[in-house]
């Protein structure tokens, strides 16, 4: 995410981080190159001038001059600057109504707003305990609305049927009604697309809201369409009273400019980030956050939630106490955390929220960021023996050719995942003492792929 951006801004303010004292031509020289990086983001031009001119500002006034470390005090202000552009701060949904509160989606069609849909459902369900009903307004593509019902059973939502032979009017309507009986918190309404902005779809949109009075009428819209992202955004909300915006395929956006244009320019907050496929990929949006991210500065705290809501307390739990007590920690355990990793995202949606990620080896990012390598290492775990799980010293030459050929992989495959497992266990035996926390920090540089150490360790 932010990939290009981010390389750019960390390498250019990295040149005056050191700097003990700013003059305004090594300001000027500086901003320049950001001003570029912005603009090869697609970040819209005002958004770049407005951007600019605010740390130009800030930059050469008292904030910088009083500080004793002037370069890292111009890098405080571009983040906080980099923070104003997309909203300072995250903005929840207003579901303060007389249940069911209507939430209306639209955008254009390919943007993901069904997909949108369903995973908005799962948060609200998981994350706020609501009772969610989906319904389908889009009259014109049957298959949206055969899709939304296989989605709205896979996170468990209410799904409230509907026809192309309905009128939007009265599809919504009656899921309002239908909500109402069946104790509904939320509804969710999911639109018509189309694949450009058209007068027509902007009356039948506009007659929808003007009909069922959403509390909350978001803007979905593809990331990786750069600034026509804030342009479609611009265009909706001089049609209708948006509330927010969803950002899509943000996990595919290297460039950034339709998070860092939207806000300036619709003037609307972006509520929430759609960062990949599955129904849990979507994120509240914080400015804070991803403006650390931009910079380098990763997001722990998104990882720390991340790990709060994914991991599975009991099991942690239990290793826990099991190497505590000594008991030994074997590859069924090794294979757990495997599982526990990709359920977050896999190792690669990890790295990337720590700081300093863009200063690691670029060969050994990409062994991480295919997924192959966990997923390989579960293969390799599992065309083992229940006993070799358990006793890993007894895997020798036939049983490694054994294991390899049944996981498809090489037996260098199977030397590698061992070696990896005997640091583990190693760094497992380390908890058992004082300060056991801070040897296991140590050792966990020896389970990053080759090349890669965590980051100013």
């Amino acid at each position: 995410m932010f990939d290009n951006l981010s390389d750019r801004l960390s390498q250019t303010l990295k040149n005056i981080s050191g700097r003990g004292r700013l003059t305004e031509d090594n300001i000027k020289d500086t901003l320049r190159e950001v001003r570029m990086a912005l603009l090869e983001a697609d970040v819209a031009l005002p958004v770049v001038r407005d951007f600019v001119k605010k740390v130009k500002e800030r930059a050469l006034g008292q904030e910088v001059a009083k500080s004793l470390s002037p370069g890292q005090a111009f890098i405080k202000i571009v983040q906080g600057e980099l923070e104003a552009a997309m909203g300072e701060q995250n903005e929840a949904l207003n579901l303060a109504a007389q249940p069911p509160a209507v939430v209306m989606m639209a955008g254009l069609q390919g943007a993901g707003k069904t997909t949108s849909v369903a995973k908005l459902a799962k948060l609200l369900i998981e994350r706020e305990k609501k009772k969610v009903m989906v319904v389908s307004a889009d009259v014109y593509r049957p298959a949206a609305i055969t899709q939304l019902e296989t989605l709205a059973n896979d996170v468990n939502a209410i799904f409230h049927p509907s026809s192309v032979n309905d009128k939007p009017i009265d599809i919504v309507n009656g899921a309002i009604d239908a909500a109402k009986k069946q104790f509904a918190d939320v509804l969710l309404v999911d639109t018509a697309g189309r694949l450009a902005v058209d007068e027509a779809m902007m009356d039948e949109i506009k007659a929808l809201h003007a009909a069922v009075e959403p509390v909350e009428t978001l803007f979905v819209v593809d990331a990786m369409t750069g600034q026509d992202a804030a342009n479609t955004a611009k265009a909706f909300n001089e049609a209708l009273p948006l509330t927010g915006v969803v950002l899509t395929k943000i996990d595919g956006d290297a460039r950034g400019g339709a998070a860092l244009s939207i806000r300036h320019i619709t003037g609307k907050p972006i509520k929430f980030l759609g960062v990949g496929e599955k129904t849990d990929a979507l994120e509240p949006f914080h400015p804070d956050r991803v403006a650390s991210r931009i910079l380098g500065m990763g997001d722990v705290l998104s990882l720390i939630e991340e790990v709060e809501r994914k991991v599975d307390k009991s099991k942690a739990q239990e290793l826990a106490k099991k190497v505590q007590k000594g008991q030994g920690f074997d590859l069924e355990d090794f294979r757990d955390q495997l599982a526990q990793m990709r359920n977050m995202g896999g190792m690669m949606s990890m790295i990337e929220k720590l700081p300093g990620v863009g200063q690691l080896p670029p060969d050994a990012l990409a062994q991480v960021q295919d997924g192959k390598m966990t997923n390989q290492m579960e293969a390799i775990i599992n065309s083992m023996t229940p006993g070799e799980r358990a006793r890993p010293d007894i895997i020798k030459g036939s049983r490694k050719r054994r294991i390899a050929a049944g996981s498809g992989t090489q037996l260098q495959d199977v030397n590698r995942l061992l070696k990896q497992f005997t640091q583990m266990q190693k760094m497992m035996k380390k908890m058992k003492g004082k300060g056991g926390m801070q040897k296991m920090m140590r050792g966990m540089k020896g389970m990053m792929p080759p090349g890669m150490r965590f980051p100013g360790r």
